[in-house]
Formats: structure tokens, sequence, C-alpha cells
């Protein structure tokens, strides 16, 4: 399989890396069959995309993102999620309950890559789009009609690759699209790390950049008015359940992780 991808959605490596090496792990803490299949197919060396910190930060945003959409889903078993920047990643698989309908949305070169890895699918649809440009909610809308629950949208390992200005401009896509509400999941990264990406232990692999980052996801919701955040978790929480090294860099630089943040509007 030829891959050929912007210099933004070359991160989307990273997670497939290491879904793919915990995949492999004697007592894995997730399991990612397709990352697995995916990696072998491209034949890549994951050494690049795959370090401590990056790995333990992917395990534990994985397992805290799919605890989320099961405790939503099992509320909701009709939701309609959408997938933004999915890259490669499989979370259907682990989520289909056999009546959510999926949508995998990223740009025209991620989504001609990601069509050759996955087989077409029933309740799951691919789109190739911008995010910041609304041509996409009318599919997702289509779908939605007689459905009463509202729609998730997932951010994840996107918002870092976008302007403060071009969040806005999503959140207000949203928003203004989605009118009956919706719920948003969306990864935040720290102001140290955007002004430090040089340090990054992998994505300083790749030519991204970090656009953005915050000290809390209330500086998100007060980008336009209507979203409100409702939690936020850092990956704090989970990493440090399973090293001595987590545990120590949760101790000392609490505010230094990713985190995950909910929003509604």
């Amino acid at each position: 399989m030829e891959l050929q991808l912007g210099d933004v959605q070359t991160t989307a490596l990273i997670p497939l890396a290491v879904k793919a090496n915990e995949t492999m792990r004697k007592n894995p803490r997730i399991r990612d069959k397709k990352a697995v299949e995916i990696v072998k197919k491209l034949n890549i060396d994951t050494k690049q995309y795959d370090k401590f910190m990056s790995h333990e930060g992917v395990v534990a945003r994985t397992i805290m993102l799919d605890r989320q959409l099961k405790g939503i889903i099992a509320g909701a078993p009709d939701t309609v999620i959408v997938n933004i920047g999915a890259g490669f990643d499989d979370r259907f698989s682990r989520m289909d309950n056999g009546k959510i309908f999926w949508f995998d949305l990223d740009l025209p070169d991620a989504i001609a890559a990601r069509k050759k890895a996955f087989p077409e699918r029933e309740r799951v649809r691919m789109i190739a789009g911008n995010a910041l440009d609304d041509g996409w909610c009318a599919e997702v809308k289509e779908i939605l009609a007689g459905r009463t629950s509202k729609p998730v949208f997932i951010a994840e390992g996107l918002f870092m690759y976008f302007t403060m200005e071009q969040i806005r401009r999503f959140l207000e896509i949203l928003r203004d699209n989605f009118t009956g509400g919706g719920i948003l999941i969306a990864e935040q990264n720290c102001k140290f790390m955007q002004k430090n990406e040089k340090h990054h232990d992998t994505v300083k692999n790749t030519n991204a950049h970090f656009m953005s980052g915050t000290d809390s996801a209330q500086e998100i919701a007060d980008l336009t008015h209507g979203i409100r955040l409702i939690d936020e978790h850092s990956f704090n929480e989970e990493m440090r359940k399973y090293s001595i090294g987590a545990k120590l860099f949760a101790a000392l630089l609490p505010k230094m992780n990713n985190r995950w943040a909910t929003f509604e509007w």
C-alpha cells in the first residue's frame, strides 16, 4: 500500500504505530488488529513514532475515550458519531453495537489512504473533506434525520494543529449546523508543549507543528457563544496506573499532559 500524506496527516502514524505495538504485547491494554495489519502492509519502522511518553499517552487516551463513548452509546444505542481527523483509527470496531452510525472525516489524502486500508462497512461512511468547511455536514444531517439522540463529534489529535481562530470556526460549524445540540469530545494540548514542540518525543520526527494550546478547556468554550464545557480529564489519570515513569510525570508535571474535554451545545 503506497502512502502519500501531508505533514499534519503524517501524525496519524503515531497512534497507528502505538496501537499496533501495544496490541502485539503479551498483555495488551488495548487491542487494534487493524493497526497491526496496516503497519505490516506499510512495512514502516515504527521506532520514530513510538516513544515511551507518546506510547503511554496514546494508550491512556484510547482507554479513556473508549470508556466515555461506550457510556454514551449505552444510554443512546442509535448514536451518530463523527470521528474528525480519523486517520487510521478503527474505533468503530470496538464501539459497534449493531445500531450506531459512524463517520470518519479527514482530508482527501488521508481518506484516500484510509480507503486502501479499510473495507466498506455497513453504518460507516468515510468523508473526504475539511473540518473547517461545513460541506461535510449535510451527509451527517441526512443520517441524523429521525434519530432522537444527540450526535457525538470526536476530535482526537486535532486541535493542537489548529489555530485558536480555526478552532472557533470549527465550533461555529458544529453549533450552526447541528442546531438540535450535540456533544464534542476534544483532545487538548497544553501551552507549554505548543511552545516546546521540538521536545515532543514523536511529533518532532514529523513536519507538523503545534498551532495552539490551552491551560484549561474553558478557553475553548469561551471562543464563541453557546458552547459549554462539561468536564475535562488529564491523560495522567489513566497513565499513572501503569508505570512508575508515568506516576512520576503525573506528580511532577501535573499540567503538562494532554486532556480530554467534553463540550455540549
